[in-house]
């Protein structure tokens, strides 16, 4: 697999490999000597494991960690464990190493460094945030007429955690979200978050109605759109060719909220490389809905925040712990006693 990486690297002038190790020890000690820009790291590795040794290299030498992970569910277990603790982002090995076409998975991973190597290293909480044990659905979920739609990328599974980790158990709206990640990753990813969160969170399925106090995920390789149909707001996936390199893309589900919500829409736009969801939330905007992005000092990476508030999109820039405590209290006047309005 180093030897596959290594080749897959090659093809690119600005990206240039300064050492190789088959262990997490060997992998420490040639950080000292080499000093390079970004890590790759599989977390299944002899010796010191991957988990040990990314807790090394974000806490002695604070560099960027780009995790390699197995396509597998204990893969995408140790996956989010990875990013939980300080990795910047991943990419999945191929399941046939001599027989995958390797050119997709090549110029996701050289994009991925190169937005790394400019990505802020952050070191996990002290203390993380507290798993729950995963609640059934209820028995009838109430449909929302409100929606807070989120586009998130490098930087998202953190993010994600602690903004839906704060939102109100009695929270309104129902939410939707785009998080780039590939597919076979979203459904576990979703689980997490569910343990996490005071709100029900699961993987979007087509034709879910979208109900209040429940975050809908967009699975990998699916985009998600909102539509109307008798009366209520139901989610709808489809394979549709990808936009602008993005499937889900976070401007398709925007689009479709705006469509279909207007004013009583709320867009966000959090970390993440790229302009995707720039243009979605503008259309939001457009139609009287209420626009936020997070703001530099809070993301790992400033792409798809800066392109949006470049683009005139946005209402409010806020940092990633002022969004929850925002949303919070912009809900609580958007209901109060006696009514329902919702005011931007």
């Amino acid at each position: 697999m180093r030897k596959v990486l290594v080749t897959m690297l090659e093809r690119y002038d600005d990206i240039e490999v300064v050492a190789t190790a088959m262990d997490g020890v060997f992998a420490l000690e040639k950080l000292e000597r080499t000093k390079p820009d970004v890590v790759t790291l599989d977390l299944e590795m002899p010796r010191m494991d991957g988990r040990t040794a990314l807790q090394r290299i974000v806490d002695d030498f604070q560099l960027p960690v780009i995790l390699v992970s197995a396509h597998t569910s204990k893969g995408a277990r140790a996956t989010f464990e990875g990013l939980a603790a300080g990795a910047v982002d991943f990419v999945t090995k191929p399941e046939r190493i001599f027989t995958t076409p390797l050119d997709s998975l090549s110029s996701d991973l050289a994009q991925k460094i190169r937005t790394a190597a400019k990505a802020k290293v952050r070191r996990p909480a002290l203390r993380a945030p507290e798993l729950r044990a995963l609640r059934a659905p209820a028995a009838k979920e109430a449909p929302a007429t409100e929606v807070v739609a989120i586009a998130v990328s490098t930087g998202g599974p953190n993010a994600l955690s602690q903004l839906l980790s704060q939102i109100r158990d009695d929270y309104r709206p129902g939410i939707l979200i785009v998080q780039h990640m590939p597919e076979g990753f979203t459904g576990q990813f979703a689980d997490r978050l569910a343990k996490l969160a005071s709100i029900r969170v699961r993987e979007a399925e087509d034709g879910d109605v979208v109900a209040s106090g429940v975050a809908l995920v967009a699975p990998g390789g699916r985009h998600m759109e909102l539509v109307r149909a008798s009366g209520k707001l139901l989610v709808r996936l489809s394979f549709a060719p990808p936009v602008r390199g993005h499937r889900p893309s976070a401007d398709v589900l925007f689009q479709s909220v705006a469509r279909n919500v207007g004013s009583r829409a709320l867009g966000m736009v959090l970390t993440g490389m790229g302009e995707d969801g720039a243009e979605g939330l503008l259309a939001i905007h457009q139609a009287g809905g209420h626009t936020l992005a997070q703001d530099e000092a809070s993301s790992v990476v400033y792409g798809m925040p800066r392109a949006a508030i470049e683009r005139g999109a946005v209402d409010k820039v806020l940092s990633l712990s002022e969004m929850s405590t925002y949303l919070n209290a912009l809900e609580a006047r958007h209901y109060p006693q006696g009514g329902s309005t919702w005011i931007a």
